[in-house]
């Protein structure tokens, strides 16, 4: 086993089309995501996969026991890979996830998902304060518009301010094609 792990973070169904929350080329990135997950594979990675549920089954979405919670079959985990249900953004929060990295000599974190904006943002900036050395795969991440104050944020934008946000102090921000190519 090497000392990387690839985080696939939150790639479920409801963010597809269809869902009750899709994002914006969520499946270009969920494409690339599966790129970087099977080259992990091949390089012998830990490969963690998060569901996102809200344990309230009142939530507005990720309710647990429906479609909307599964990991998109395009990415779908093999019976080997690791599968942690989450309830935060932060996918170090109360998952057990920093134990089961540390267990396996986890040095480095690939991270790759959704939304950008929010549960990449977090797990980057967790991972990263907890000394991994942490790259985010940007293309392999997707959000949305947001709107804040009556102004409406392209969900370019939104992926494009934290991307900067991160690199400038949590990590290497690359795309697939670099990644695929170190």
């Amino acid at each position: 086993m090497s000392k990387r792990a690839i985080i696939a973070v939150d790639i479920q169904n409801e963010y597809f089309p269809g869902g009750k929350l899709p994002l914006v080329g969520i499946e270009k990135a969920a494409a690339n995501a599966a790129r970087v997950i099977e080259h992990g594979r091949r390089a012998n990675d830990q490969i963690i996969h998060f569901r996102h549920e809200f344990p309230d089954p009142q939530a507005p979405f990720f309710n647990p026991g429906t479609d909307g919670v599964e990991t998109n079959p395009a990415v779908a985990p093999l019976a080997s890979e690791t599968v942690i249900v989450k309830n935060y953004p932060n996918s170090f929060l109360e998952t057990g996830l920093k134990e089961t990295l540390d267990s396996q000599g986890v040095e480095e974190v690939v991270i790759i998902g959704a939304m950008s904006h929010m549960c990449i943002d977090a797990t980057s900036r967790a991972a990263s304060d907890l000394g991994y050395k942490t790259t985010i795969v940007q293309d392999a991440c997707a959000t949305r518009d947001l709107e804040f104050d009556g102004v409406t944020v392209p969900a370019g934008q939104v992926h494009a301010t934290i991307m900067a946000a991160l690199v400038f102090a949590y990590g290497t921000v690359t795309t697939t094609k670099e990644f695929l190519t170190q």
